[in-house]
């Protein structure tokens, strides 16, 4: 039993260490916008932003069973930058951009819909894209769906079953990613694996035995759709 703990320890004090040796920055060009105050304010400004990312990061490798740096994209660092502008957030090159004034009009619980978002743009420097040939919409469904597991879920999400196809993207193929990893646990992570050098859809057959278009006439079916 001791021999089991002291294991245990030394695991948690590897995946701290290897998390540390990520770098975060936050950059704040916000200046004295309502946004920018909400941010510092009410979130908790550059500290509050380099702890989401870090949580988030260790979560996402959890999740997507990365235990070893060799399972994951080479990302030395992840910066977000909190701007004035039009969009809500997106990342690029490993830097989230996050507009500072949808705080103003969050109308929820700000500092939680913060958190989700950065979630979901801290999975894209983590995730792999099928060397550039996997669906747009599957990879941000992916990013929502990690968003879901740790407890970041969207008021505005759409229901399960909801959506016109299954690659339309963000909580559309978020839900019905869930719904395939209902199917075999961990469903997410092995396609996540498969991306890495490549993609078809011929993984769903791979890891569910179905076509993903029968998967999602199923899925359809089981909300009554």
């Amino acid at each position: 039993m001791a021999c089991h703990k002291t294991f245990l320890v030394i695991s948690l004090m590897l995946v701290v260490s290897l998390v540390n040796a990520v770098e975060f920055s936050v950059i704040d060009n916000t200046g004295d916008s309502p946004g920018g105050k909400i941010f510092r304010e009410q979130i908790g400004g550059a500290s509050y932003g380099e702890q989401a990312m870090r949580s988030a990061t260790d979560f996402t490798w959890r999740l997507f069973q990365q235990d070893n740096p060799s399972d994951r994209r080479d990302t030395p660092m992840i910066t977000l930058i909190m701007e004035n502008s039009k969009d809500l957030a997106y990342s690029s090159q490993d830097k989230i951009h996050y507009n500072a004034g949808a705080l103003v009009n969050d109308g929820g619980d700000v500092k939680r819909g913060f958190t989700g978002v950065i979630y979901h743009e801290v999975v894209h420097s983590w995730q792999w894209n099928g060397a550039n040939l996997a669906p747009v919409g599957l990879i941000e469904g992916i990013a929502d769906f990690v968003r879901l597991k740790a407890g970041y879920a969207a008021s505005h999400w759409v229901s399960p079953g909801g959506g016109d196809r299954w690659d339309q993207g963000y909580d559309v193929t978020m839900r019905f990613l869930d719904y395939c990893n209902e199917l075999r646990n961990g469903f997410v992570a092995e396609l996540n694996k498969k991306m890495r050098t490549g993609y078809n859809d011929g993984f769903f057959v791979d890891l569910l035995g179905k076509d993903v278009n029968q998967l999602w006439t199923e899925y359809k079916a089981r909300y009554g759709q």
